[in-house]
């Protein structure tokens, strides 16, 4: 986020040229009213700002401004703890390093390099328009990727556009249910049209690499075919699409007569229970699983199979009550870092201020005590404005720090999403044993009214060998849902622990760091004002000796 070059020497406050080593950025709220004249401003400066490349972790939280600071550069965590200087962020296409627990699962990822760039905009393939260059167009991406164990570090490019991340994160969601599956980014299509479009390609660009690392670094995602797939397979993505809702619906609704009438596809095969009922090709399940909802949380009848895992039930309550306190804390951090943003800009405002007296000042003086106080005049606007560069400084280092609260924040989703995944596995499970329960019932008042008959009843004994067979198709459906039921129940087990393990080990970092740059940076600027303070201690002795005469 800042540069890596060793801090340069601060200006003794008795250098007239000490204040031309002070330039503001050029973007600064308060850098327009400032004078021609102000060494603030001066063209001496070396160090002018200039336009910040885009970071490679969008923070969360937002910055007016951040400029180049010749009195301290913001310290990282590894150098206040001693580990070692210059880190990269693990959202950027080189290799990270080791220096927080986030780039230490980055490099233990199946992937050394991901990359989202080059955005082009193309015309769609099916698109015919009576004016050539006015049809309907996308933008497409350059995906690059190196994966760790190849020998020859082969970098694999590819060209997708964002409906193709949107069938990878389809095709994972199916393939991973129960796993803490990350969010991909939103479509975002108000933004789209509000948003300049250069700047809305840009940030689209970001979050599509952000996520591709999140998917990497996942243990179970990472090494996963659907991803590889996704990164070496060249020209049109590979992975079949995802149908739309309301062709699926259509489909669906097309199937409901032959099922009520026909009792063609009533029981779903193993293969379709596995999913979820949502999908919307099946409306038979759906309104069955929906009466097995309603008759079990309103007539409060007891299912066949309930949650039994106490202590999963207790870390969901847990995880609730961590999303609140998650929030609170991320909206007190916003709060933060707006307050040491303005608090930059009202020393910057001091500093400039004391500029236009130190210049006035020199200019009318007439008498030596005049001179004088345009040299304090200076050490103060110099110590100001100082203030002001490192108070802009550490709010980067906050932005930097605090964005862990953010992130784990956004992976809430993802639990929520496999917690619903393990509630609708479970409810397909007790719809299936309601069904089983419900015609092994119809074939019992069948035997009983057969029964009645002398020679039996042909009809009602074609009618009961039909039941078993469905009977027969329920217990295979049961066993295959039962079986993903147990599956998403292990998948959840493992992610709270891995979820437990990199929160402390995140947060750790992150209080740390937050805590070192917080205190290195106060400690800085106290010894600025300190060095003011003994400079100008000549007016604390003047007034006493003038208390003392009087």
């Amino acid at each position: 986020m800042m540069s890596s070059a060793p801090p340069s020497e601060p200006a003794t406050a008795g250098d007239d040229d000490d204040m031309e080593s002070l330039p503001l950025a050029a973007a600064s709220d308060y850098a327009s009213v400032a004078s021609t004249f102000d060494p603030l401003l001066s063209s001496t400066s070396a160090t002018a700002a200039s336009p910040r490349s885009p970071p490679t972790r969008a923070a969360a939280f937002t910055l007016s401004s951040t400029f180049s600071s010749s009195f301290v550069d913001p310290p990282s965590y590894a150098d206040a703890t001693g580990a070692g200087a210059g880190s990269s962020s693990p959202r950027s296409a080189s290799s990270p390093s080791s220096a927080s627990p986030r780039s230490a699962r980055l490099a233990a990822s199946e992937y050394s390099l991901l990359a989202v760039s080059d955005p082009e905009t193309e015309a769609e393939p099916a698109a015919t328009s009576l004016v050539p260059g006015s049809g309907p167009t996308f933008v497409s991406y350059l995906v690059t990727s190196v994966h760790r164990r190849d020998p020859d570090q082969r970098r694999h490019s590819v060209r997708r556009r964002f409906r193709d991340f949107v069938t990878l994160a389809d095709r994972l969601a199916e393939a991973f249910r129960g796993h803490f599956v990350p969010p991909r980014p939103d479509k975002n299509t108000v933004e789209s049209q509000v948003m300049q479009r250069d700047e809305f390609v840009a940030q689209r660009r970001a979050a599509l690499e952000r996520y591709l690392w999140r998917l990497a670094e996942h243990p179970a995602i990472g090494p996963s075919d659907e991803l590889r797939v996704f990164l070496h397979a060249e020209g049109k993505m590979p992975l079949p699409g995802s149908t739309d809702m309301a062709s699926r619906m259509l489909d669906g609704a097309a199937r409901l007569p032959r099922q009520l009438i026909a009792g063609e596809d009533a029981v779903a095969p193993p293969q379709e229970v596995v999913q979820p009922a949502k999908g919307g090709r099946d409306l038979l399940r759906i309104f069955k699983e929906l009466k097995q909802s309603v008759v079990t949380d309103w007539a409060g009848v007891k299912p066949p199979l309930v949650e039994e895992d106490r202590e999963f039930l207790e870390k969901k309550n847990k995880l609730q009550e961590w999303e609140q306190q998650l929030t609170s804390a991320s909206q007190q951090a916003e709060a933060l870092v707006k307050a040491q943003q303005d608090m930059a800009e009202t020393m910057g405002a001091l500093g400039l201020a004391f500029v236009r007296l130190t210049k006035f000042e020199t200019e009318e003086a007439m008498y030596d005590s005049q001179r004088i106080r345009a040299a304090d005049s200076r050490r103060v606007a110099t110590a100001a404005v100082k203030s002001s560069r490192a108070c802009r400084d550490l709010n980067a280092q906050t932005v930097k720090y605090l964005d862990t609260l953010h992130e784990h924040l956004s992976i809430m989703l993802s639990v929520h999403t496999a917690f619903s995944d393990r509630a609708s596995a479970l409810l397909t499970v007790q719809t299936l044993m309601s069904d089983v329960a419900s015609l092994q019932s119809r074939i019992e008042k069948l035997e009983v009214a057969s029964s009645k008959i002398f020679g039996g009843d042909r009809a009602r004994t074609r009618k009961v060998e039909e039941l078993k067979e469905t009977i027969r198709a329920t217990e295979d459906a049961k066993f295959c849902a039962l079986r993903e039921y147990e599956r998403i129940k292990e998948n959840n087990r493992s992610e709270l622990q891995r979820l437990d393990s990199e929160r402390k080990q995140d947060f750790l970092v992150m209080l740390k760091g937050f805590v070192a740059s917080q205190a290195a940076y106060a400690e800085k600027i106290v010894d600025g004002w300190e060095t003011v303070a003994e400079e100008t201690s000549g007016y604390v002795r003047a007034r006493g000796s003038d208390s003392i005469a009087s």
